[in-house]
């Protein structure tokens, strides 16, 4: 099926690649849509760890990441990723950022040649700068309207327990994201759709960084005023790297820019606030890691918006600090006034 001839109807057969918390996630609102909308689905996941597929396939629950949240039968866990994408019309992708692109290249040849690939991942690649949707554009050989991104505020606890939220489709094909967005609405999972992939992938790579200084400074015990400063300064950073890469002001202000930063910025359930407030109590990165069961993306990526913040003249200065934090060269202690430390301007300038 070609994306202009999805126009109608949702996705029939999915593969869903990464057992985490987001990616099982996932797969249970694909499975609840299809329930919702009385229609027939198969839903397959991927993951690496057999002692995670197989609790998947025993008791559908995956306790490793979502603890007690039962997953609907229809969803089956395989580590045979050739088994989970035969016959996939709908590709799902969440691994780790700089993990996708030789997954990519070992997958390729399993992935049906008329398949929608979406990316649930927010981070950019190391060494290239490149966001996910150009990670897999390169790797699969796809055109940008075989590619979508769903971002916004996913904190994945919360709507595995059917707790109501919205979320973006991005895909440069309006059919396309309309047809994703349809196989993927639950009655707690309400997707709108935009065509501004770079502004929507932006959004949620930059949120991860701020997040990441918003939880130092909860670490370090300051207050409210100072964490509400960071996340509005830190969505100002966010749009102009954004709008600098073609993106659009208004999704700044949307579910994948301001909605997903503050659900990240504010939230325990976020990792990368998490990892921040842990760095913040004076943890070094190596403790952070082995406190967390998870990645966060921020740590990985921080450096990489930093090199394309300076490739395109973009001032970062929260980003900045935080990449100088993680890299040993400013203190926890030091953050705080180098957070806000840009020449005096009127606010809306960016």
């Amino acid at each position: 099926m070609t994306p202009g001839g999805r126009q109608t109807g949702s996705a029939r057969s999915v593969a869903v690649l990464g057992a985490g918390s987001w990616g099982t996630t996932f797969a249970k609102i694909l499975a609840d849509a299809a329930a919702a909308a009385d229609e027939p689905r198969s839903i397959r996941l991927w993951g690496r760890r057999a002692e995670v597929v197989d609790r998947i396939n025993a008791d559908h629950r995956n306790e490793q990441y979502l603890k007690d949240i039962p997953l609907p039968e229809s969803i089956s866990a395989s580590t045979d990723v050739a088994a989970v994408l035969e016959g996939a019309d709908l590709v799902v992708i969440a691994v780790p950022a700089q993990s996708l692109r030789p997954q990519l290249r070992e997958w390729k040849s399993l992935i049906a040649p008329d398949a929608m690939v979406v990316s649930l991942m927010k981070g950019l690649e190391l060494g290239t700068d490149a966001r996910m949707s150009e990670v897999i554009s390169e790797e699969l050989g796809l055109p940008a309207e075989r590619i979508a991104i769903v971002s916004g505020p996913n904190l994945a606890m919360e709507i595995a327990r059917e707790e109501p939220t919205a979320s973006v489709v991005a895909c440069t094909d309006s059919a396309a994201a309309g047809w994703i967005a349809r196989s993927c609405t639950a009655p707690y999972f309400r997707p709108y759709t935009t065509a501004d992939v770079v502004g929507v992938e932006i959004g949620g790579i930059v949120k991860n960084v701020i997040a990441l200084a918003v939880g130092i400074c909860e670490g370090r015990q300051m207050g409210d005023n100072t964490k509400a400063s960071v996340i509005t300064r830190g969505l100002a950073e966010t749009s102009r790297l954004a709008l600098a890469l073609g993106g659009e002001a208004k999704t700044m202000a949307g579910l994948a820019g301001l909605g997903d930063l503050v659900a990240t910025c504010s939230s325990p359930l976020s990792r990368n606030h998490t990892a921040g407030r842990l760095l913040g109590q004076g943890l070094t990165l190596e403790e952070v890691g082995q406190k967390m069961t998870q990645t966060a993306e921020g740590i990985k990526s921080g450096q990489a918006v930093h090199e394309l913040a300076g490739k395109l003249g973009v001032e970062m200065p929260i980003t900045a600090a935080v990449v100088a934090v993680l890299a040993g060269k400013l203190s926890v202690d030091q953050l705080g006034p180098v957070l806000l430390s840009r020449e005096l301007k009127p606010e809306g300038e960016y």
